[in-house]
């Protein structure tokens, strides 16, 4: 079986719109969360939300490729041009070679509503736009990306909730592994716009906190009252081993193991069982025990239920090893289709520079999340085997062993 390294990260968040920013930003414990006025206007319980710039990509692409792209894709493109740089790719490498993409996305809200306002006021189909399809389709990032930059491996979305960024990662784990491909492209995109996240808002599964954003989003907390939506994108490389040696190409680390499972229950409601099948099966398929691992970059949103599920599972697989675990989220809010990927971006930067980012907000942990040993505040500590965990609505979950070489 064929090993697979990550040899190139780029991403695009509310705490940096890069990877050096966004390092930064995670060992300060900065916080991107924010209040957005349309929100309200609009109908929100919560205004919250983490704060992601729209870059201007006027030069960078041309005006069609400019039309083509959504919200999300435009901070996907900008994530993974810095991957590519990152990972010592030109687009000679990528005219001359085959590369394939998985792409972590679950909606278009945005461009889907904004075309069928066109037609409610002028009933006119053709006054959409020429790049309205390619802005609402669920593909569109893959799309859009595998066309700018020339890609012509496999070419997939993938649809997972806020999983998705991480089943990207671990299928393309598999591809390389059966030697079905040399290089992919790995990540996960999330609009932030508030057309994109009223559904969310109207399960009431948002903080209110909006009098004191930066403290609304809080994992593990007892006093916690919902997550805090977020975006962006988070873009990997993954990569055959010994082609990345061969490129002479650095190497953060290896995906050492890839865990799923789906709950097969409740559509929204989060299960301690397959929290923990995932991260056993990841556990098994990197042929370690629960004591090697160094670090627990958690899901963990800042809700209620969905906190105290994983920490009942993470406490029964790892409790005895008091495995360091901190959840970025507090920093970032939730990245919901980015999420898998940025937060191994996240663990990454953290194995790189040997510390653990901080579980921000963490004033009382309620009585499940008292018995995992959470990281506060910055700690300074070597990291040579991490794990980090996504799980979905429908019941979605993936968990991920990175392993430094």
């Amino acid at each position: 079986m064929k090993r697979v390294v990550i040899t190139g990260l780029g991403v695009y968040s509310c705490i940096g719109q890069d990877k050096e920013e966004v390092r930064n930003g995670l060992y300060r414990g900065t916080c991107g969360i924010g209040t957005d006025p349309l929100r309200t206007a609009y109908g929100y319980r919560s205004p919250l939300t983490g704060m992601v710039p729209r870059p201007d990509l006027k030069g960078a692409l041309n005006r069609r490729q400019r039309t083509c792209l959504p919200e999300e894709g435009e901070y996907a493109f900008v994530a993974t041009e810095e991957a590519f740089k990152d990972a010592g790719i030109d687009m000679d490498y990528l005219e001359k070679n085959e590369t394939g993409i998985l792409y972590g996305n679950d909606s278009s809200s945005k461009a889907v509503i904004e075309s069928h306002e066109i037609c409610v006021e002028k009933k006119d189909t053709t006054l959409m736009g020429s790049g309205a399809i390619f802005q609402s389709m669920n593909s569109t990032v893959s799309m859009n990306l595998s066309t700018i930059f020339k890609l012509r491996g496999i070419n997939m979305t993938i649809s997972a909730a806020c999983a998705s960024g991480s089943h990207t990662i671990g299928l393309a784990t598999m591809f390389i592994r059966l030697g079905l491909q040399d290089l992919i492209v790995c990540g996960g995109a999330q609009e932030t716009s508030y057309l994109s996240m009223a559904s969310f808002d109207g399960l009431s599964a948002f903080s209110t906190r909006a009098d004191d954003p930066k403290r609304s989003s809080r994992p593990f907390d007892k006093n916690r009252d919902g997550l805090v939506p977020s975006g962006g994108a988070a873009t990997l490389i993954l990569e055959e081993y010994e082609h990345a040696l061969k490129r002479g190409a650095h190497i953060y680390a290896e995906v050492a193991g890839y865990g799923f499972s789906s709950n097969g229950a409740h559509i929204s409601q989060p299960s301690d069982e397959g929290s923990a099948l995932a991260m056993i099966r990841a556990l098994k398929d990197a042929r370690m025990d629960a004591g090697a691992i160094d670090y627990i970059n958690a899901h963990a949103t800042s809700t209620v239920i969905g906190d105290t599920y994983e920490a009942i599972a993470i406490d029964r697989i790892f409790g005895a090893h008091r495995t360091p675990v901190s959840s970025t989220k507090g920093m970032t809010g939730h990245e919901c289709w980015m999420a898998g990927a940025s937060e191994i971006v996240y663990t990454l930067l953290m194995m790189r520079d040997s510390f653990i980012a901080p579980n921000i907000n963490l004033e009382e942990p309620d009585d499940n999340s008292k018995k995992l040993n959470i990281i506060a505040k910055t700690l300074d500590r070597e990291l040579n085997i991490c794990l980090s965990n996504s799980f979905g609505f429908g019941g979605t979950n993936s968990a991920l062993i990175l392993k430094k070489l």
